[in-house]
């Protein structure tokens, strides 16, 4: 039986909730805080729901596949409405552990300027099929209007429905990784056969055919045409087949402005989680810097670039798993800064060693608002203020949340 609710707010995923309903709250999919909706609920869930009462910052989703495709889970809400729930969220995260401080304007990356998309692609009886996945569902969506990615993303498409036939199965599924470098595609692919002769052959003619800067099928058959070259300050890098980039160049470039203005005047600085060298080469330009990073691979490709690098100054890398053996205070000792940028996890057990050093500044970067808050927590327990926290948004219509802040001991 349709019954008739008010949504009270927006959760975590992007869901109106139902606060107050006697039996615990109720998720309504799609709908908006202050919309007045029926629906049948099941379980936790509101189904055939309809909205009744539109809310104001309800809009006509600007991209063609926002009913089926998985990707966005926002486009029905204004602009200013969705860089204000994100800013809400971390407000709240930080509010949890009794923390407040500025907040800076969100820096939201433009449609279109996605620069790395991870595609799904099928075979099926009259070819291949390649997209994202259908909302809560294995599915995959043909996307050729997304308004997330860069144009030459999309222009992949084929080329990802091209691997499925050539390599994939019907029963499987091809995850297909593409970044746009500054010298073509960077094309890695997980989840195909195991390639042989025939295979190989297949994959240089469309590397080939499609002016691939590098095609790599699994973790052992690479092919490089030329090197997929990214600028990162003044150096020039070319990360490992599947490394870990920001996901638009103005996000990118944001968080750069945020943590070298975190560290600005800092003379030693250490970058710990340091991927390929985001904020490492940047920072250089004005600091010693050591970067550590659990990857062998993207310790080696951020020391090619600073080696081949303009007027920077000395750069060490370390290759060591900070979960498992985190810098310790003493290590720390005669640093003047700390940028770090750790994955969703948090990095609880460096920021307890952080805490515990003469570290005076720490520029955070984070993409999960709750151990984010949590690990400022800690370090304003060992005399850390926080200074400002600025949210950019890369991910345009999601509900994913990224963060820079400055702290610096109080």
């Amino acid at each position: 039986m349709s019954t008739t609710y008010t949504i009270d707010r927006l959760g975590h995923l992007g869901d109106g909730i139902v606060a107050d309903t006697g039996n615990g709250p109720l998720f309504a999919p799609g709908a908006l805080p202050g919309e007045e909706v029926t629906g049948s609920p099941r379980s936790d869930v509101l189904t055939d729901l309809r909205i009744v009462t539109p809310a104001p910052v309800r809009v006509r989703p600007p991209c063609p596949h926002a009913k089926a495709c998985g990707g966005c889970q926002l486009q029905h809400a204004a602009e200013d409405f969705v860089a204000e729930w994100k800013r809400d969220v971390v407000v709240a995260a930080l509010a949890a552990h009794d923390l407040e401080t500025p907040m800076r304007p969100v820096a939201t990356s433009p449609a279109r300027s996605r620069r790395r998309a991870t595609f799904s692609a099928r075979r099926t009886k009259s070819g291949a099929l390649a997209g994202f996945h259908q909302k809560k569902s294995d599915t995959v969506v043909a996307v050729p209007g997304c308004l997330v990615v860069h144009p030459d993303l999309l222009a992949a498409l084929p080329l990802a429905e091209a691997l499925a036939v050539a390599g994939g199965s019907r029963k499987g599924e091809l995850s297909v990784s593409v970044t746009r470098s500054d010298t073509g595609l960077d094309v890695s692919v997980t989840g195909g056969k195991p390639a042989d002769a025939a295979l190989r052959t297949t994959l240089a003619d469309l590397a080939r055919h499609h002016d691939l800067a590098r095609l790599s099928w699994g973790v052992d058959e690479t092919l490089e045409r030329r090197p997929p070259r990214h600028r990162l300050g003044t150096a020039d890098v070319v990360p490992p087949p599947g490394a870990f980039l920001q996901a638009t160049p103005q996000g990118e470039a944001a968080l750069q402005d945020a943590v070298l203005e975190a560290t600005d005047g800092a003379r030693r600085v250490a970058d710990l989680f340091a991927g390929c060298g985001t904020f490492a080469l940047p920072l250089a330009a004005r600091a010693e810097v050591l970067a550590v990073e659990g990857s062998r691979e993207m310790c080696a490709a951020l020391d090619r670039g600073w080696r081949h690098g303009t007027g920077l100054r000395h750069v060490s890398t370390a290759a060591r798993d900070l979960f498992r053996d985190s810098l310790t205070a003493e290590e720390l000792s005669g640093f003047d800064a700390v940028a770090i940028d750790p994955p969703r996890a948090g990095a609880a057990a460096q920021m307890a060693q952080i805490a515990a050093s003469d570290v005076a500044r720490v520029a955070h970067v984070s993409c999960n608002p709750q151990t984010f808050a949590r690990d400022c927590a800690a370090l304003v327990r060992a005399g850390f203020r926080i200074d400002w926290v600025q949210v950019v948004d890369q991910f345009r219509w999601s509900t994913h949340v990224e963060i820079a802040a400055a702290l610096s001991r109080a």
